[in-house]
């Protein structure tokens, strides 16, 4: 067994496992088991210690990701054993999140490539956009042109495209190692030619253009939250995350010139998580609509052009 020892750069001997754990079923549960002990935070596609190994072990495998159950009691050979042990033991002792393991995050039903120079893609637009934002957007093929700002790794700017077959979207972020990442998964899906991404702060490198639709998942997280995260996010982009005392820097910019950036029938939507009570204590004037959906409730607000400062 000295090789298979070998095979796994740590302190313990894990001569068990690779011996004891012989179907997949097996390896489950011991992922799981090792998961729950760790004390692991799941907040990067899954919720569960059960969820993030089933994902991560049938990756690793090379198999469907939507179809365990005729897995459940296939033999592993000994050399994929050894890769199954070192992504549970890596998964547990760097508490790096599943998709930087994977090299992929999905939204909705698309891939998208990630890595540590960008924040992992999870967002309430997703299941909004799969709607074409009904009723808010009457008719998809109305959009001309539209926007997402802070766009990380271009997921949203991909899912506007999909969602509004006749739009350009402007892809905006600050940080050029994340639209390395966008410029990966733009191309990915093969919408050069409609997806344009821009460096830059927010709307400053858009020029006068003006759009139909203003999208934004924008830094949120206040100063006290940033304190309080879990290891898995400490992993993330700082500047993908952090948005000063109450999270609304980003925001406040992003209200303040969103009117002159938008068509007279305009819109502009911006999620902001859990900070509903902040934002409407920081704008009383401002009518915010709240989307009340399954997934989005009280975390993505709409603004119409003329209700814009």
């Amino acid at each position: 067994m000295s090789s298979e020892h070998d095979a796994i750069d740590d302190d313990h001997d894990h001569s068990g496992p690779l011996v004891e754990l012989v179907t997949l079923r097996d390896w489950l549960r011991y992922a799981v088991t090792r998961f729950n002990r760790g004390g692991l935070f799941f907040g990067h596609g899954s919720d569960n210690a059960w969820d993030e190994a089933v994902y991560l072990l049938l990756h690793a495998l090379a198999l469907p990701l939507d179809r365990l159950e005729p897995f459940l009691d296939a033999c592993i050979p000994i050399e994929e054993r050894i890769a199954l042990l070192e992504l549970i033991e890596r998964r547990v002792d760097s508490r790096l999140p599943a998709a930087y393991l994977t090299g992929e995050a999905w939204l909705g039903g698309y891939r998208f490539s990630v890595d540590e120079r960008v924040i992992i893609p999870r967002s309430y637009f997703a299941a909004l956009l799969d709607e074409g934002l009904a009723p808010w957007v009457e008719d998809p093929w109305s959009l001309t042109r539209v926007a997402d700002v802070c766009t990380g790794s271009g997921c949203l700017a991909i899912l506007m495209a999909e969602a509004f077959p006749a739009a350009q979207v402007d892809a905006v972020d600050l940080s050029p190692d994340a639209l390395e990442v966008a410029a990966e998964n733009v191309a990915a899906y093969g919408l050069e030619a409609r997806v344009t991404l821009h460096r830059g702060d927010l709307y400053a490198p858009l020029g006068e253009t003006r759009y139909d639709l203003i999208l934004s998942n924008p830094p949120y997280v206040t100063t006290a939250d940033m304190a309080a995260l879990p290891a898995e996010y400490r992993h993330e982009p700082a500047m993908a995350l952090a948005a000063g005392d109450d999270g609304l820097d980003i925001v406040r910019r992003l209200i303040a010139g969103a009117r002159q950036r938008l068509t007279d029938h305009g819109l502009l939507m911006v999620e902001v998580g859990h900070n509903r009570a902040l934002v409407e204590a920081a704008f009383p004037e401002l009518p915010f609509i709240w989307i009340a959906d399954a997934h989005a409730e009280d975390k993505v607000f709409l603004l119409h052009a003329e209700q814009l400062p």
